[in-house]
């Protein structure tokens, strides 16, 4: 696997240095029974990975591990591919609703937030309704979305559909993060055969509603401008409607007053590829996956950095630790060294630590082991990384993709960065420790969105898990100073 080494000597797999715009090749490898497979990268001759953990699981969001290319409508059919759709229309909506609900799906964007309640908020009353899907997908390290809309299309479109006709919406907007061009080609194309077989449409010729009318659906794929805030509900909205992405105040929710001030919801790419299974298996099928009754369903979880065998592993909530990822999936780490620790939600959670790493990979798991899941982006770095110096990467990235609308956030990471960059570069001073962690005190809790709170969670679990490493900066500058002195 070729690598991009950095100024400090981090090595990290080529299709991943800080970033989802660098991830070009990545290979999708998804928990089976039998064990792990993954696409060969053209340039580096195949590669065949066996997992040495066999799993009861044959996934439901990831089926094809070996393609590369777009399901099209007429195999997703074959296997039952909007059969879900079907059945939700012949309900009432809120029969939909319910069912979602009581599966338990919860966000996969990031907040974890229930589904099927997110669905309850919108207004039942006439007038306009709007379902947003978040495909920008902008936190480093995740790329589960991209896989889903490159290979498997149909199953977010059905999805889209699902949750259209439970809000009463008969427009829908899919907003991708402009850098995945083929991502927007193939939903388009997707799209344009569902058309085509009377399955959106205004009307969709081959679905009729419960009521008795025709189902009508048109869903529109939107390229954005490849902004990290866009993935804040209200910023993505603000940038649909041809605004500069900033956060609105809230409330009013999106759910009342979204998109063009209609009722809008937003949800995640993974979140609503997980809605066909339900209404089409049934929700005691669907809690059957997991950890139920707070962590049901699959998850995809991307890992990344410090593993021989990086891409996309699609598992079963609670089945699995954090450890047996990287070591059994993961194939643990490419130069031998022990996992110093682990960022679980790309960079926007605080780090674990190794002595956590038999947490469950669930969201109450690794909350109890002290961060949030997240987007599940799980970014592994061996025992060589300086976590002062990864904290700093991280800070530099949320202060170039503040939006600047809270004050907060603008100057407090703008200082955040500034001091840690004078740290490393030998300049730092007695009390810089303690100035990072009041700067991130006054950001945190104090901004219109979460990016500011992300901003500040590698910073302190940095300082919390690892204060050797700030330690050895300031006793390099002691040295110095001493030197100087005589």
């Amino acid at each position: 696997m070729a690598s991009a080494r950095g100024n400090d000597g981090f090595d990290c797999p080529s299709f991943y240095v800080w970033g989802t715009e660098n991830i070009k090749r990545s290979g999708r490898r998804v928990g089976r029974l039998q064990g792990i497979k993954q696409v060969p990268l053209a340039s580096e001759g195949p590669l065949w990975q066996e997992a040495t953990m066999d799993l009861d699981y044959t996934p439901i969001l990831l089926p094809n591990p070996s393609r590369s290319t777009a399901v099209t409508l007429a195999e997703y059919e074959a296997r039952g591919g909007y059969g879900g759709l079907r059945k939700a229309v012949a309900l009432k909506p809120e029969d939909v609703t319910t069912k979602v609900k009581d599966a338990g799906l919860k966000g996969r964007g990031g907040a974890g937030f229930p589904t099927g309640l997110k669905w309850s908020f919108v207004p039942k009353g006439p007038g306009p309704k709007y379902m947003v899907v978040n495909a920008d997908e902008s936190e480093p390290g995740t790329f589960k979305d991209r896989d889903l809309m490159e290979v498997e299309p149909h199953t977010l479109i059905e999805g889209i559909a699902i949750g259209s006709y439970a809000i009463g919406c008969e427009l829908a907007f899919v907003y991708i993060r402009g850098e995945y061009t083929v991502a927007g080609e193939r939903l388009r194309a997707a799209i344009a055969e569902a058309k085509v077989a009377g399955l959106l449409g205004s009307p969709a010729e081959m679905l009729t509603k419960a009521d008795g009318s025709p189902f009508v659906l048109d869903i529109i794929v939107f390229l954005g401008a490849g902004a990290y805030i866009c993935g804040e509900e209200t910023a993505l909205i603000e940038s649909l409607e041809g605004n500069r992405p900033m956060p609105r105040s809230r409330p009013p929710f999106p759910a009342v007053a979204g998109l063009y001030m209609k009722p809008t919801v937003v949800n995640n790419v993974e979140t609503l590829c997980n809605v066909p299974f339900i209404l089409e298996k049934g929700v005691d099928a669907y809690k059957a996956i997991g950890n139920p009754p707070n962590n049901t369903g699959p998850k995809i979880f991307c890992l990344s950095g410090h593993v021989k065998k990086p891409g996309n592993y699609e598992l079963p909530l609670g089945k699995v630790s954090l450890r047996q990822l990287i070591e059994d999936f993961g194939g643990g780490t490419p130069s031998g060294l022990p996992v110093k620790g682990v960022l679980p939600a790309g960079v926007s959670a605080p780090i674990i630590p190794a002595a956590q790493l038999d947490a469950l990979l669930d969201y109450d798991g690794i909350k109890g082991a002290g961060s949030m899941l997240g987007s599940a982006s799980f970014i592994v770095m061996d025992s060589s990384v300086d976590m002062a110096w990864a904290a700093t990467r991280m800070v530099e990235f949320f202060r170039h993709e503040s939006c600047g609308k809270c004050t907060p956030c603008r100057e407090g990471t703008s200082w955040l960065e500034k001091t840690l960059f004078r740290i490393m570069d030998g300049g730092g001073k007695d009390g810089d420790v303690e100035i990072l962690q009041f700067v991130s005190k006054q950001i945190a809790g104090n901004v219109l969105c979460a990016l500011g709170d992300f901003a500040t969670s590698p910073v302190m679990s940095s300082i919390k898990h690892y204060p050797e490493d700030y330690a050895k900066h300031l006793l390099k500058i002691g040295k110095k100073t001493d030197r100087a002195a005589e």
